[in-house]
C-alpha cells in the first residue's frame, strides 16, 4: 500500500562506508520507484556520494564534513537547517550524530534506520526492511545499483583487492594473493586495487610479481577515483577481494568473485544476488568474532585460507 501523503522532497542520509552505502541501493532503488517524481537531497561521505550521487532524481549532494573543524555539533545543526523544507527525511545511519542531525531538519516525516530483526539476514534486507516498515510498503529488494560503465580492458583481467577498510583481521595475506595472481598471470593481466591506506600492502605484492618475472600488471592502488574504481572493477572478468567496499562494486556488476571472510558474518554482508559469488571462509569455531584484530592472536580464520584454495575455485 503507497502511503496518501504527497512526497516532492525527500532527503536521504547514506551509511560513511562505501560498501554499506552500495547495499542500501536496493532501498534506495525502491523509493525512487514508489516516488518517481520526488526530488532527493542525498547526504553522505565524501566517498559513499562520490559512488551513488549520480542516481537519478537526486538534484543536491552533501559531502559530510561536520568533524572537519568547529563543534561538530553546532556544524550538524548548521547542515540540517542547509537542507531545507523536505517531506520525508530517511538516515540509513544509526549513529548519535545521525539522529542528533535529523532532529533538527525541517521534515513532515523522518525516520532513523534501526535494525528490525535478531537473526542473521542479509544487509541489503535490513535497509530494504527498515524503509518498507517505515513506509508501510511492500517492495521486494531488487539488485545492487550503481550508475556508471564498465571499463573495457584488452585482455582477460583478473583484479585483486588486498585491503579491507575496517581492520586488518579482515585481510589475507599479500603473499597469498600474489600466488594466485602469479598463476593467473598466464591467461590474465593482472591490476591491483587498493585505497590510499592501502597502497604499502598492494607494493608488496607487485615486489612478488616483479621477482617472478611477472610484467603483465597494473597496481592501482590509491591512484583511481571512486569512479573510476567502480568502472574498472565492472569490467573485470575475475576480482579476488576480502569483504570491503569493492567487493560490493563487483556484485553489483555480477562480476565473477571469490571472496574471502574471516572474522565477518558472511550471510550478512556477502555479494547481494550475484550469482558468479565464490565464498571462501574456514568456518572456524572462533569465527566470526567481528573484531578489527584477532583477538587470539593467530588468525587463523585467514591464515589458513591458501592460494591453492582460491585456484581450486577458479579453476
Amino acid at each position: 500500500m503507497k502511503n496518501k501523503m504527497k512526497i516532492e522532497k525527500i532527503f536521504i542520509e547514506i551509511p560513511t562506508w562505501l560498501g554499506d552505502a552500495i547495499m542500501t541501493t536496493p532501498a534506495i532503488q525502491n523509493l525512487i520507484k514508489t516516488y518517481p517524481d520526488a526530488k532527493i537531497t542525498l547526504l553522505g561521505s565524501y566517498v559513499s556520494t562520490q559512488a551513488l550521487g549520480n542516481f537519478k532524481n537526486i538534484e543536491k549532494v552533501i559531502v559530510d564534513d561536520t568533524k572537519k573543524q568547529g563543534n561538530r555539533y553546532l556544524n550538524l545543526y548548521k547542515l540540517a537547517k542547509q537542507i531545507g523544507k523536505v517531506d520525508l527525511a530517511i538516515s540509513f545511519r544509526r549513529s548519535f550524530s545521525s539522529k542528533f542531525m535529523m532532529f533538527f531538519i525541517d521534515a513532515k516525516k523522518k525516520f532513523n534506520y534501526k535494525r528490525l530483526e535478531k537473526k542473521q539476514i542479509h544487509q541489503v534486507l535490513r535497509y530494504n526492511d527498515f524503509v518498507n516498515h517505515v513506509l508501510n510498503l511492500d517492495n521486494k529488494a531488487g539488485d545492487l545499483k550503481l550508475y556508471f560503465s564498465a571499463y573495457k580492458y584488452p585482455n582477460p583481467t583478473l583484479g585483486i583487492n588486498p585491503g579491507a577498510t575496517y581492520g586488518s583481521a579482515k585481510r589475507w595475506y599479500p603473499e597469498e594473493f600474489a600466488k594466485v595472481a602469479i598463476a593467473m598471470s598466464k591467461t590474465h593481466d593482472i591490476v591491483i586495487f587498493g585505497g590510499p591506506s592501502e597502497t604499502d600492502i598492494a607494493k608488496d605484492i607487485e615486489k612478488e610479481l616483479l621477482s617472478n618475472g611477472i610484467k603483465n600488471y597494473q597496481n592501482l592502488a590509491g591512484k583511481t577515483t571512486i569512479p573510476e574504481l567502480i568502472e574498472k572493477i565492472a569490467g573485470l572478468d575475475v576480482f579476488i577481494t576480502n569483504d570491503s567496499g569493492p567487493m560490493h562494486v563487483a556484485a553489483a556488476y555480477k562480476v565473477k568473485t571469490v571472496a574471502i571472510f574471516g572474522p565477518t558474518r558472511f550471510k550478512e554482508t556477502n555479494q547481494w544476488n550475484n550469482p558468479n559469488e565464490n565464498i571462501i571462509t574456514k568456518n572456524l569455531e572462533c569465527a566470526p568474532c567481528m573484531k578489527r584484530t584477532c583477538p587470539l592472536k593467530h588468525h587463523n580464520c585467514m591464515k589458513q585460507i591458501t592460494a591453492q584454495d582460491v585456484l581450486k575455485v577458479l579453476y
